[in-house]
Formats: C-alpha cells, structure tokens, sequence
C-alpha cells in the first residue's frame, strides 16, 4: 500500500482581531512546518510569539510574489513544509496566495486550506440580509473599470459583500447610493472581534452622511448591500399588505 501524499504547503487561517479565534489546528500546523510565508512578518511574528513558537519566516506578499514562487516551488519540490498566513484572516481572500496554490497544484504539490477565521463571514450575519445567496466582490477597482463594474453590480438580485479601506468608505457609499439608490439597505462593519467592533445598518445614503460626519474612520471594514431581487420582493410584499389594509 502505497504512502499518502504528504502536505507540502499549508494555507492557515490567523484571527482578525481577537487572538483567540484561532484554532487549535492552526496552531498545530504552524509548529510542526519548517518555514511560515508572512504578508508582514513583523505582525504574524507577533502572533507566533504570543503562541509559544519560533519558526523561521520568509516574506511574501502582493508586491513580490511572482518573484517569490519560483524560490518557493524549489524549496517545496525538495519536500520542505510551509504554512502561509496573511496578516489577518483566510490567504488568498483579497490576499496573496491564488498563484503560489495554483502553481503547486500543477506541479502536483499538495495544498491544505484550513477552515478559520475571515472577516466577511460575521459581517454577512450581522448584517441580517441572509445568507441562502451572496456574492463576495472584495475590493472594488480603486480607478480603472470603478464605474463600469458599479453599473454591473445593480443588477445583482445576489447579497453583495465588499471589502474596503478607511479612507474609500465614504466615496464607495456615496457611488454605490447613487447608482444602487438612496434607499437601498447595507451594513458597515468595522473593527470586527476587536474592543470597539461596530456594525451600523442602514440606507446607503445614511450610511455615507454618517461616516462623512465622523472626524476619523478606523479598522478594515466589510460593507454588506442588500441585493435587487430582495429589496423589490420587500417593496411588493409590502404592497400587498397594504392592499389588504383597504
């Protein structure tokens, strides 16, 4: 009977915020592999010394991993471990990761992802607009294919679930209320497992006035809109009540 396939390349989930979301088997994983691939290794550095583990760390993140993998693909052909993190949450979700895991996947390295931590998950929840059906659209374009993918979103019956940065939330919401509606309801949450975790839920447009009135925006944040299908369902639902009303 032939060995199983040994894993070479770990992808490991790291909490968002609180350092107890993570697992039990994260922290297995990053003690038993040789090297851990870190977005920052300052902050993931950080995280393995509150859990008790020294481990040799090698950069790697958006800015050089297509000069990274090759190095990366050697090593791993060799039959060296490794576990990659991000700074926060799932890799690969609006992180590095998609192209050393296809890289290995065709060289027939095997990959492990492990379930953990991600922010848009508690976000979605929290947001009450349900979960049967989403899209998950990370950051928009900041300038090139911005207007374009806007139009293309108000169509989307599906939840839709976006990242974004501190200093674009306000200019997302103000786009996404004029081309979705005013009216149209969504969820900012920011901050999330952390001390001042906040969700506000909303129309857009309130949304935009309340965090344009704000003196500063802090934390990464996850903005939930409700989809077309579901908001027109409401408006003919309540139509109907009020027919009955009569």
């Amino acid at each position: 009977m032939s060995e199983p396939t040994p894993t070479l390349l770990y992808l490991v989930p790291t909490p968002i915020g609180n350092l107890e979301d993570i697992t039990l088997r994260a922290i297995r994983i990053l003690g038993e592999v040789d090297t851990v691939l870190a977005e920052d290794t300052r902050t993931s550095g950080r995280l393995l010394q509150h859990l008790g583990l020294k481990k040799p760390m090698l950069s790697y993140h958006l800015h050089n991993e297509h000069q990274q993998v090759q190095r990366l693909l050697d090593r791993l052909e060799k039959g060296e471990t490794m576990a990659l993190v991000s700074d926060a949450g799932t890799p690969g979700i609006s992180d590095p990761g998609f192209l050393l895991v296809r890289e290995c996947l065709a060289r027939g390295l095997k990959v492990e992802c492990l379930p953990g931590a991600t922010a848009f998950v508690p976000a979605l929840l929290k947001s009450g607009f349900g979960a049967e059906r989403f899209t998950f659209e990370g950051f928009l374009p900041v300038k090139k294919g911005r207007q374009t993918r806007l139009k293309e979103l108000a169509q989307e019956h599906r939840t839709m679930i976006f990242y974004e940065s501190p200093h674009r939330i306000v200019k997302t919401l103000e786009q996404l209320a004029e081309v979705l509606g005013p009216d149209r309801p969504a969820s900012v949450s920011r901050e999330l497992t952390k001390l001042f975790e906040e969700t506000v839920t909303a129309p857009l447009a309130e949304l935009a006035a309340n965090f344009a009135a704000r003196a500063a925006i802090k934390g990464e944040i996850v903005l939930v809109v409700q989809g077309r299908e579901k908001e027109e369902r409401i408006k003919q639902h309540r139509y109907a009540n009020d027919d009955r009303d009569e």
